[in-house]
């Protein structure tokens, strides 16, 4: 490896050590904690690989390895997009102005793509210490083949990802594709309660078909591979490494501003679209309304938004089906209500905890604007209210749609619920955006919106704000009573309107005191770090 490659990768290793050092010691440690825990549950799994394939004959083998590196190979590609994060690595176009071969480029995107596969790398290892265990395997095959079918992997996996960032730099595509990829994500949870479908039942009954790659490796590491099976593993390694390169060589040329810039919007979606955002000016008076509007407008040309608004009344109806549907009986009358708090729950990250995270380095103008403080934040959450609203509109439309039973109080009750909770979430909010501010992307359809230290308290916080909520439904259930359910609700909502102005004076006092500091922390722009 050239001198230049292994700059590239230091630096890489050092943007990645410091990549969460605004989130201080206790974040870090947090994280440090998290990635712990989660790679050792995936160091057991190689343990448990290495145990099973130390002892099988042959003939046991040749079934079990093509299975387990097609799982292997579907985790490295599949999974980083199915999380929507296509990894933080190096932005290695910024780097063509430095005299570096295009090749020695490609080489060190391939070596990054480890940084989305290092879970199945360590099984990986755990299979081939299996395997060189086995006695009936000849010790070259795993070593030769592992590595290769993990070479195989790291070439089609860049070539995926600059595939990738192509395709989601265009308007609308990138939360078509994101919101697909995490609908899919919610398929498995729909298996494991009703059942994989029929033709995956036939599919693992049958044995794979040999051309498929991870036979043809699974063969190798058996030490059973023949003539064809190393001809075949040569013209997928050829295949994966044409198709990784002439992928990043693409998107080394391409322009993403310009693709962005080339989009235009039909003019009677345009004019509708205009209606829309012009309606707070009828209803409330300038600056507030000309806030609302500006709010209303960077949310939903904010891709994340987007996303997770899509995601409300999509995902929510999908992870929620399994759990509250009645064997017979159909779903439980409470199934909208849990659905709008779970899209609730999803606009917190982008409307309450970080309200002013899109804005950045422009909450300088809330700051020096002859307009009181006060109004930029009550505008901002009068928008987030009413997307909230719009949101639960939403999603009662598809219930009508899917005719889920809604009677006129499950209605009345659907809205109230939400919007209680959403007042306590937006008094919490303004208080956790002057504590904990972050500067967001808002091109980045996926990622945190806020801090990992907030995120850790954000759990405490989520039961101790929904306890009035939680309250009326007891109310409910003791006494057997609407009317004491809809009037502990009207409790509920008095005491989240006084908590609401106390926690909006506390905000303003400081707004005043943390001024410098929120300038700073939103102020901090992309380093040579890209994250996805």
């Amino acid at each position: 490896m050239s001198s230049q490659a292994r700059a590239i990768l230091r630096v890489q290793c050092r943007s990645l050590w410091n990549f969460r050092t605004s989130e201080g010691v206790a974040g870090r440690l947090l994280a440090g904690a998290l990635a712990l825990l989660w790679y050792s549950l995936w160091a057991g799994l190689a343990v448990t690989a290495a145990s099973l394939l130390d002892q099988p004959a042959r003939a046991e083998l040749l079934v079990i390895l093509p299975w387990g590196l097609m799982s292997v190979f579907l985790y490295w590609q599949l999974a980083p997009v199915l999380a929507a994060s296509l990894g933080a690595t190096l932005d290695l176009k910024k780097l063509l102005v430095y005299p570096i071969p295009e090749g020695q480029l490609f080489a060190v995107e391939v070596l990054l793509r480890l940084t989305t596969g290092l879970e199945m790398v360590l099984v990986l290892i755990g299979s081939a210490i299996g395997l060189l265990r086995n006695p009936i395997v000849p010790r070259w095959a795993p070593l030769v083949a592992l590595p290769l079918f993990a070479l195989f992997n790291l070439l089609l996996a860049a070539g995926l990802r600059n595939l990738l960032e192509r395709v989601l730099a265009r308007k609308h595509v990138r939360e078509t594709v994101v919101l697909l990829l995490v609908l899919a994500a919610g398929l498995p949870q729909l298996m494991v309660l009703t059942g994989p479908p029929l033709f995956l039942r036939q599919m693992a009954a049958r044995k794979p078909l040999p051309f498929w790659p991870w036979v043809s490796f699974g063969k190798l590491a058996a030490g059973e591979a023949a003539f064809y099976d190393w001809g075949l593993i040569a013209l997928w390694l050829a295949a994966a490494y044409l198709f990784g390169r002439w992928q990043f060589r693409s998107s080394l040329r391409f322009d993403r501003a310009a693709v962005e810039a080339s989009a235009t919007r039909p003019a009677r979606t345009a004019a509708a679209t205009e209606r829309f955002f012009r309606l707070p000016s009828w209803l409330a008076p300038d600056p507030l309304a000309a806030l609302i509007e500006k709010e209303l407008r960077s949310l939903f040309r904010s891709p994340r938004f987007r996303l997770v608004f899509l995601m409300g009344f999509s995902f929510g109806f999908l992870i929620w089906w399994p759990v509250l549907r009645r064997p017979g009986q159909g779903l439980s009358g409470d199934y909208p209500v849990f659905v709008s708090l779970y899209a609730l729950l999803l606009l917190s990250e982008v409307v309450f905890w970080n309200v002013f995270g899109f804005d950045r380095s422009a909450v300088q103008v809330y700051l020096t604007a002859p307009v009181s403080f006060s109004r930029v934040l009550i505008g901002k959450n009068l928008a987030a209210a009413s997307l909230v609203t719009l949101e639960v509109t939403v999603v009662l439309l598809v219930c009508a749609v899917l005719r889920i039973p809604l009677a006129p109080l499950k209605i009345l009750e659907v809205y109230a619920v939400t919007l209680i909770l959403c007042v306590y979430m937006l008094a919490a909010g303004n208080l956790s955006s002057l504590y904990y501010p972050r500067a967001v992307n808002p091109e980045h359809s996926w990622g945190r919106a806020s801090s990992a230290r907030f995120q850790f308290l954000a759990l405490l916080l989520y039961p101790v704000l929904g306890s009035p909520v939680l309250l009326a439904y007891a109310a409910r259930f003791a006494f057997e009573s609407q009317a004491a359910f809809f009037g502990m609700l009207g409790v509920a909502a008095g005491i989240g309107a006084a908590f609401y102005w106390v926690a909006l004076d506390s905000a303003l006092a400081l707004a005043e005191q943390r001024k410098e500091r929120l300038i700073e922390a939103l102020g901090r722009g992309a380093g040579p770090v890209l994250t996805q």
